[in-house]
């Protein structure tokens, strides 16, 4: 958050909620205590409404095979909660569109370029994949997988609202650096 993120989703498949939401109430309560954000941070918990919203999340992030983002942007709009966000991960241009249509506020597109966590479900999107899906829907589409230093800027140029990454943050020694690199 310090570094100058927007969005931290936590993506802890293996934690059972009660240990989930200590960790996301924790990362809540971090980003918020953040002395050098010029925004706050919001912190995504991935695929659970439940502790995302019982930590004070930013919002939740939801896998294909999730609840779908209608259920939940319904369910968050009867809890008079418009700056909760809820993003779908999407692997097609007929998922994007889905997501869209059901209201949701972001979506991840990808994998667009090779990553080694992706390689069993297949070939990557590519760059004309992501440029037709950030063309056909008009909410923010952020590139995700296989994401580099090197290649961020062609996701940009192709539409994307931003970018999503596990190893490109994480191997970094100058997080702020990167991230100024590549908003340019």
């Amino acid at each position: 958050a310090r570094a100058g993120v927007d969005w931290v989703q936590l993506r802890e498949k293996d934690l059972e909620g009660r240990a989930l939401l200590e960790l996301a109430t924790k990362a809540v309560a971090a980003c918020a205590a953040a002395p050098t954000v010029s925004k706050q941070a919001r912190i995504l918990v991935n695929d659970r409404l439940d502790v995302a919203w019982a930590a004070h999340a930013g919002g939740v992030h939801l896998g294909e095979n999730s609840v779908s983002a209608g259920e939940v942007t319904r369910w968050r709009n009867r809890a008079g909660r418009p700056d909760f966000l809820v993003g779908a991960s999407c692997h097609s241009l007929e998922a994007a569109a889905l997501a869209s249509a059901d209201g949701a506020d972001y979506i991840f597109f990808g994998p667009v370029f090779a990553t080694p966590s992706k390689q069993a479900f297949g070939a990557p999107q590519g760059l004309q994949k992501l440029e037709r899906v950030c063309r056909a829907v008009s909410l923010p589409v952020l590139a995700i997988g296989g994401i580099t230093a090197q290649n961020a800027g062609a996701c940009l140029q192709a539409g994307a609202a931003g970018i999503a990454a596990i190893r490109l943050f994480q191997e970094t020694p100058d997080l702020a650096g990167l991230l100024q690199q590549i908003r340019g």
